[in-house]
């Protein structure tokens, strides 16, 4: 995957959060910010946007 990966805004100064990128595909990947060399896990778009709206507390996207 050699796309740009992203730290949440809401990143503790010490560097302890999950970074996120999406592939050319349209995929999302995520990863730990602190071990990027260990791999990450990718979503389809459905999967992210369904986490993205679960964290927000809103509706599921149909």
């Amino acid at each position: 995957m050699r796309e740009q990966w992203y730290k949440s805004s809401y990143s503790k100064a010490s560097g302890e959060c999950v970074e996120a990128a999406r592939s050319v595909s349209g995929e999302c990947g995520m990863r730990d910010s602190r071990q990027p060399d260990l791999g990450h896990l990718m979503f389809s778009s459905m999967e992210w946007s369904t986490f993205v709206s679960s964290m927000k507390g809103t509706d599921t996207p149909g």
